[in-house]
């Protein structure tokens, strides 16, 4: 038995068809059946439950899958130490975002790390959380998500609580109030980042509301470029609003205890950190207030939207 094997295993193991795995490999699909018997030969059990058209994992197969996972991240985890080792900490950074963390991928401490880092190269994969979750087994180092989550297979850095924020072009829903309600929504078109609806019903059927909602979308830009449009209010994350943002778009905090979340770093338990990536958490998640910036009054204290654009609590006003 060997890491080959294992990897042929898996792949049929996933795909569920000995065709399909081998279209994976890119390999014919003679000599893998052939590798799959003398696996099993070796083993003296059967791994497989073959079907017409499928294949199932026996007890035993269950077994191996799971030992055979282990082993293949390993030995991916092994072979990434050595390469960092060799290179002196020079490659490529694989990393998966949410949508709406676009102002911390964007921060001040990141351009400094890439500053003294120029032998780092960037791959960004946009995804939901839960897409980047499924990433984070095979294809990305590092991943940055929204709560709630599963958090038992990860390692988590979690950044500050903050607040969901209605933005808009238009008219003020409310201008005597720096910070708004969740009554202050009655009535308005609202544009909502689908991560968030049920959490946002659940909170208006607290309050024996019923939302108007204008548009249901799977990604913040998509969100906020409606409400630049005028054609709605957007309900986000603090966060989802860039700097830039800031210029085309007027926010107000939305008061409302249940409409919080924050954003976690996340890494794959189990696995080989590199260097680097340990690095680029560390400078992702360096505090960066500056008591420059305007203050939003809430009911339990004071929020900045600091220079990368995250709204942070403050136990005091300013």
């Amino acid at each position: 038995m060997d890491l080959r094997q294992l990897t042929y295993f898996l792949a049929i193991a996933e795909e569920g068809q000995i065709t399909a795995a081998a279209r994976r490999l890119n390999m014919a699909q003679p000599p893998l059946s052939q590798q799959m018997k003398a696996l099993e030969e070796e083993l003296g059990v059967e791994l497989f439950l073959r079907e017409p058209r499928s294949v199932t994992l026996t007890d035993a197969g269950e077994i191996l899958y799971r030992r055979a996972r282990q082993l293949i991240t390993l030995a991916d985890s092994t072979r990434r130490e050595i390469g960092d080792f060799k290179s002196g900490l020079r490659g490529t950074l694989s990393i998966g975002t949410v949508s709406s963390s676009g102002s911390v991928i964007l921060r001040p401490a990141l351009r400094q790390f890439h500053d003294s880092h120029r032998g780092i190269r960037f791959e960004i994969y946009d995804g939901n959380t839960f897409h980047i979750l499924d990433m984070l087994r095979k294809l990305i180092e590092i991943g940055i998500v929204r709560t709630p989550f599963k958090q038992e297979a990860f390692d988590c850095t979690f950044l500050p609580e903050e607040p969901m924020v209605l933005a808009y072009a238009g008219k003020d829903p409310n201008p005597e109030k720096e910070a708004l309600t969740i009554h202050d929504l009655d009535g308005l078109p609202l544009i909502v980042y689908r991560r968030f609806n049920q959490l946002l019903l659940d909170v208006c059927e607290g309050h024996n509301l019923t939302p108007s909602i204008l548009c249901r979308n799977d990604d913040a830009r998509t969100t906020l470029l409606w409400a630049e449009a005028g054609l709605g209010y957007a309900v986000v994350p603090a966060s989802a609003l860039s700097p830039a943002r800031l210029t085309t778009l007027q926010m107000k905090v939305i008061d409302e205890p249940r409409l919080y979340t924050r954003l976690a770093v996340i890494t794959a338990k189990h696995r080989y950190l590199s260097g680097i990536a340990g690095q680029f958490i560390d400078a992702l998640t360096k505090p960066e207030i500056s008591l420059n910036d305007q203050a939003l009054p809430m009911k339990e204290g004071y929020f900045f939207i600091d220079a990368s654009g995250i709204a942070r609590r403050l136990a005091t006003g300013p």
